[in-house]
C-alpha cells in the first residue's frame, strides 16, 4: 500500500497500479487540503489521485481533467467574482456529486469509492479519515491561512512559521485504512510533501500507532532532487520550519516509522541518515516509463528489507 498526496504521490501511485493487482493495492490519500467553495466540498489531493489513476488527469499540470474547459469560471467573472481556484467544467461534476452524497450522509470513503469505480479505478483509493481535518498555516505577514488560501490563492509565497491541523471532536483512521495497514506486506510513502501531504495523514488519530505496528517494512521516497522540490513548496517550507530538505532531513521527519529511504542520484552526496538502508536511483518521473520504473525499484527495495 502507499500513502500519497500531491502530483508526485499520484505519479508514484499510477506506477504502482501498473505493477500490482488492483485487489492487492490500497492508496491512502490526504484529506486535510479539502475545503468548501461556492457550497461545494472539494478534495484536491484525492481528486489528483483519482484522475491520475483513471488516466484522465491533465498531463501539463498533473491535476484537473485533461481537456477541461473553464466556462463556469468565465461566467463567475462576468458576475463580478474574482475566481482564484481553478475548477474545470467536467471537474465540477465530481464536486457536485461529492457534495450531494456527503449531504445525504454518505461517508467520504464511500463517496471516493463510487467515484473511483465510475472512472474505472480498480485499486482501493482511501481517504485517511472521514472526519474533519484541515491544514492551517501560520504565516509571518498574513496571519493564519487555510491550506488552499496559502497554497493556491497566495501561491505559497507567505513565510510559514507553523503548520497545524484543525480537527473535529474525533479524527479517526477509518476501518478501511486500518485493515489496509494491518494487512500490508509493504508500505510506501510516496514522494509527496512531508509537511503538507504526508504530515496530515500521520496526524489522524491511530495512524502512527498502526504504522509502528506494521507487519512489513515501510519505505519513503524522497520528494527532493538536489535538495529542491520537483513541484511546489516542500523545500521552502522545510527551511522555514527549520527542517532539512536532505536525505537525512527526510529520514528525521519520518523517524521511527520507516525502514528504508529512496533518494535521487543528485542527493547522493547530501547529508545521509546513516541508520537505515538507502537506495540511490533516478526519482524524477517525467514519463509513464519513469513512474513504473521507480515504483518497481521501490517495491523491490522494500521487499528485500526487514521491519
Amino acid at each position: 500500500m502507499a500513502l500519497a498526496g500531491g502530483v508526485g504521490g499520484a505519479k508514484l501511485a499510477w506506477g504502482a497500479a501498473a505493477l500490482i493487482a488492483p485487489d492487492k493495492l490500497a492508496i491512502v490519500g490526504n484529506v486535510a487540503d479539502d475545503f468548501e467553495l461556492y457550497g461545494l466540498h472539494i478534495s484536491p489531493d484525492l481528486d489528483t489521485l483519482l484522475y491520475t489513476l483513471a488516466g484522465v488527469a491533465n498531463p501539463a499540470t498533473g491535476w484537473g481533467v485533461d481537456g477541461d474547459t473553464r466556462q463556469m469560471l468565465d461566467m463567475l467573472t462576468r458576475y463580478g467574482e474574482a475566481p482564484w481556484f481553478g475548477l474545470g467544467d467536467r471537474d465540477l461534476a465530481t464536486h457536485l456529486l461529492r457534495t450531494a452524497w456527503l449531504a445525504d450522509g454518505v461517508t467520504l470513503t464511500e463517496v471516493t469509492s463510487r467515484l473511483a469505480l465510475a472512472l474505472g479505478v480498480g485499486c482501493r483509493l482511501l481517504p485517511a479519515t472521514d472526519d474533519l481535518l484541515r491544514t492551517m498555516i501560520d504565516t509571518r505577514a498574513m496571519g493564519t491561512l487555510g491550506f488552499q488560501e496559502y497554497f493556491v490563492r497566495h501561491r505559497w509565497q507567505p513565510v510559514a512559521e507553523r503548520v497545524w491541523f484543525q480537527r473535529g471532536e474525533v479524527c479517526r483512521v477509518t476501518r478501511q485504512v486500518r485493515e489496509a495497514l494491518e494487512s500490508a506486506d509493504l508500505i510506501v510513502i510516496a514522494p509527496s510533501n512531508p509537511v503538507l501531504s504526508i504530515g496530515p495523514i500521520l496526524a489522524v488519530d491511530g495512524m502512527r500507532d498502526l504504522l509502528a505496528k506494521r507487519r512489513g517494512p515501510c519505505i519513503v521516497i524522497s520528494p527532493f532532487v538536489a535538495g529542491r522540490a520537483v513541484k511546489g513548496p516542500a523545500d521552502k517550507l522545510m527551511r522555514e520550519l527549520s527542517l532539512e530538505s536532505s536525505p537525512r532531513g527526510v529520514a528525521q521527519f519520518y523517524a521511527g516509522l520507516i525502514d528504508g529511504l529512496v533518494i535521487d542520484r543528485k542527493d547522493a552526496d547530501a547529508p545521509q541518515p546513516g541508520d537505515i538502508p538507502v537506495l540511490v536511483t533516478d526519482t524524477l518521473m517525467l514519463t509513464g516509463a519513469d513512474k513504473i520504473r521507480l515504483a518497481q525499484e521501490a517495491l523491490a527495495f522494500g521487499g528485500n528489507l526487514k521491519k
